[in-house]
């Protein structure tokens, strides 16, 4: 035979007050690598729709507002972007071969992602990832 434990509930209020702390102990323990949310909120004795809700109310941060002046907007730098053209009469310089293009995608979170050529200078991409996190 085995023994479980039985929460007692004395008071006239039926449901439990979980804390903050309590709440993120057990969202952490769910994103954990193999962790089974079902033995955790079974250990917890909550449903397991709960620690869903718990793990959306605090995985969710919101999005500072932001002013309509000061909004970013998304932008693709291309070097296939089409360029006026200029008119010579020297003879025409022999072109290069074309090396591959490379893109880098970097995951900012939040679903915000910037795509760079692999070749770009660390120093702009520095600045560039400033001013889209927020740290400038």
């Amino acid at each position: 035979m085995t023994k479980h434990p039985i929460e007692v509930v004395t008071s006239v209020e039926r449901r439990r007050r979980w804390s903050r702390e309590d709440k993120e102990r057990l969202v952490a323990a769910c994103l954990e690598p193999g962790a089974v949310l079902s033995e955790i909120a079974r250990a917890a004795g909550i449903h397991v729709s709960q620690l869903f809700r718990w793990r959306k109310e605090l995985c969710q941060i919101e999005e500072p507002r932001i002013e309509a002046a000061n909004t970013l907007v998304p932008v693709i730098v291309s070097d296939a972007a089409p360029t006026a053209p200029v008119a010579t009469s020297e003879a025409p310089v022999p072109s290069q071969p074309r090396r591959k293009r490379s893109d880098v995608m970097i995951e900012l979170g939040r679903g915000r992602r910037v795509r760079v050529d692999s070749d770009i200078d660390t120093e702009a991409l520095g600045r560039i990832l400033d001013c889209v996190l927020g740290r400038r």
